[in-house]
């Protein structure tokens, strides 16, 4: 989980399990490719789990878990108050 993105997928996954479109909606300006990567990565590490279920198209659910659940709390926590601390920036 070294990419920002990575960050962002377990953000996202925190409060409920997404499908790869709905998660590619919930953090802009991430790419396909990218958003692909990144899952792919967080898989691997075992942060993140993937259920294909055979359909056609096939549907492809991701969630955390419960290492991921335990390595995202935090993050969403402490991106929560750096959010809550930062004053919107004014138009120059």
């Amino acid at each position: 989980m070294t990419s920002r993105w990575g960050i962002w997928v377990l953000i996202s996954l925190q409060s409920n399990d997404l499908r790869f479109y709905e998660l590619r909606e919930s953090i802009q300006g991430i790419s396909e490719k990218m958003l692909a990567q990144s899952l792919r990565a967080l898989v691997q590490d075992g942060l993140v789990w993937r259920k294909v279920t055979p359909t056609t198209p096939p549907q492809v659910t991701y969630g955390l878990t419960e290492f991921g659940e335990e390595v995202g709390e935090p993050l969403a926590e402490l991106f929560g108050r750096i959010t809550q601390r930062l004053s919107p920036r004014s138009a120059v």
